[in-house]
C-alpha cells in the first residue's frame, strides 16, 4: 500500500483535500454556509449525545443493522470465492441513501434550519430526503433532471406522496448533473434558513467526509458481521460507483486493512470507447465541478460532458474526491460494467437469489463473478447492495422489451 495511506488514515486534511483532490471550489456568497456547515458538523460528531440519537433513529426508523447474506446460489453459479450481500436494500426506503439524510437532517435541526433542499439522480436520495423531512416536519423540495422523473416515475410518485416538492429541471441533458446545478443555485440564494443534503460523497468541503461518516455505518457493520461470520475480514469489498457513497461507505472502514481489496465499478453505459458511459476514473481526468476537484468527464475545451447509464443514479460525470484520491494512490481499484451487462446481472441476482437488485448495485453484481474467481474458493468477497429493483422494474421492462 502507499505510503500516505497506512493504518493512521486521517483523510481529508483540515482544507479539505484528499491529497490534490475536494477542497472548496464555491462562490462568495456561499463561503460563509460552507464553514458554518463545517462548524456545526466538527461539533455534532464531537458530542455523544448527536450520535447516541443518530443511532437510536437508524435503529428504530431505519432498521440498522442489515444483514449480511450468503449468496449461496450466486456463489455456485459463479464458482470462486464465498459472495456475500450486505443487505442495504433492506433499510426504510429501500436504499443506503437513509443513512446519510437521517444523519443531515438531525444536523440541519441542530443549526436551526427550516427548509431543506436536495438534488436526485434515480430518486432514492430524493425518496430519502422527503421521508427524513416528513418525519420531522421540514419542507422539502427535490430537484430532479426531467429525464430522470420519466424512468423514476414511481419514486417521483412516493416523493409526492411524502409532501415533498419535486422540481423539474430541463436543461442539458436534464440528468443528476444538472438537478445538482439548480439546488447548488438555490442553496447560493436562501442560504440563511437552507440546509442542502447532499446525496453522495461529492461538492464542497465537509460533504465529501460528512457523507462518508455517515454512510461508514455499513463498512463498520460489514466488519462485524464478517468477523462474527467466518472469523476473519473478507478478501474483497464491491460496490457500485455514481458519486460513490455507498462505495465509500463499504471501502472506508477497511481501508486500512491491506489484505483487503476495495473495488469499485463505475458505469461502462454502452462502452467506454465512445462517450456514452459515466466512468469518470476511466475515462476522465481532474477538474472541478460542484465544489470539488475530482476526476470529471470532460472535453479537450474543459467543458463537462454528459454521462451516460442505464442507471439514473449512476450517470453523474464526476466522482467523489476520496475515490478520485484511493484510485490515484492504488489503494481501491476501479472497473467499469455496461448497460448490457448490468441488465443481464440485475435478472440473474432475481431468478437465482430471490432478490431484486437496483440497476445501480447490479453493475457491482455484474463484476462480482470474475472478482470471486480472482479471490478463489474459500475466500469471502462482500458486495453492498445499496438498493433494490423497484423502482427499475418499468425502466428495465422497456429495455427488455416486455409491455407491463
Amino acid at each position: 500500500m502507499n505510503a500516505s495511506l497506512s493504518n493512521a488514515y486521517t483523510w481529508p486534511d483540515a482544507e479539505g483535500r484528499f491529497g490534490p483532490f475536494g477542497g472548496r471550489f464555491v462562490a462568495e456568497t456561499l463561503m460563509p454556509a460552507v464553514h458554518e456547515l463545517e462548524a456545526a458538523w466538527d461539533a455534532a460528531r464531537a458530542d455523544p449525545s448527536f450520535q447516541a440519537e443518530l443511532d437510536d433513529f437508524l435503529t428504530h426508523y431505519v432498521g440498522r443493522p442489515s444483514p449480511l447474506y450468503f449468496a449461496e446460489r450466486l456463489t455456485e453459479h459463479h464458482g470462486g470465492a464465498n459472495i456475500w450481500f450486505k443487505r442495504d436494500e433492506l433499510n426504510h426506503t429501500g436504499a443506503h441513501k437513509i443513512n446519510n439524510c437521517m444523519g443531515q437532517i438531525l444536523l440541519a435541526r441542530r443549526m436551526g434550519k427550516t427548509r431543506i433542499i436536495a438534488e436526485t439522480g434515480a430518486g432514492q436520495h430524493g425518496v430519502a430526503t422527503a421521508t427524513v423531512c416528513a418525519r420531522f416536519g421540514l419542507p422539502c423540495i427535490v430537484y430532479m433532471g426531467a429525464a430522470d422523473i420519466e424512468r423514476q416515475a414511481p419514486n417521483v410518485f412516493r416523493m409526492k406522496l411524502l409532501g415533498a416538492e419535486v422540481r423539474p429541471v430541463t436543461n442539458g441533458r436534464a440528468t443528476l448533473k444538472e438537478a445538482m446545478n439548480e439546488a447548488m443555485r438555490d442553496w447560493v440564494s436562501n442560504v440563511g434558513d437552507t440546509f442542502y443534503i447532499i446525496g453522495t460523497a461529492a461538492g464542497p468541503h465537509p460533504y465529501p467526509a460528512m457523507v462518508r461518516d455517515f454512510q461508514s455505518v455499513i463498512g463498520r457493520e460489514a466488519r462485524e458481521q464478517m468477523l462474527a461470520r467466518t472469523g476473519r475480514l473478507p478478501d474483497a469489498c464491491v460496490a457500485a460507483i455514481g458519486g460513490g457513497s455507498n462505495a465509500i461507505g463499504l471501502f472506508h472502514p477497511f481501508i486500512g486493512d491491506e489484505g483487503v481489496r476495495l473495488i469499485g465499478i463505475e458505469a461502462a453505459g454502452l462502452g467506454l470507447e465512445g462517450n456514452s458511459h459515466a466512468a469518470s476514473l476511466q475515462g476522465g481526468r481532474p477538474g472541478v465541478l460542484h465544489g470539488n476537484r475530482t476526476y470529471l468527464l470532460q472535453d479537450d475545451d474543459g467543458q463537462i460532458l454528459e454521462g451516460h447509464s442505464i442507471s439514473a443514479g449512476l450517470d453523474y460525470p464526476g466522482i467523489g474526491p476520496e475515490h478520485a484520491w484511493l484510485h490515484q494512490t492504488g489503494r481501491a481499484e476501479y472497473r467499469a460494467a455496461t448497460d448490457a451487462e448490468a441488465l443481464e446481472a440485475f435478472q440473474l441476482c432475481s431468478k437465482l437469489e430471490g432478490i431484486i437488485p437496483a440497476l445501480e448495485p447490479s453493475h457491482a453484481l455484474a463484476r462480482v463473478g470474475e472478482v470471486a474467481a480472482e479471490v478463489g474458493k474459500g475466500g469471502n468477497v462482500v458486495l453492498n447492495l445499496c438498493g433494490r429493483g423497484d423502482k427499475d422494474i418499468f425502466s428495465v421492462a422497456k429495455h427488455l422489451g416486455v409491455e407491463l
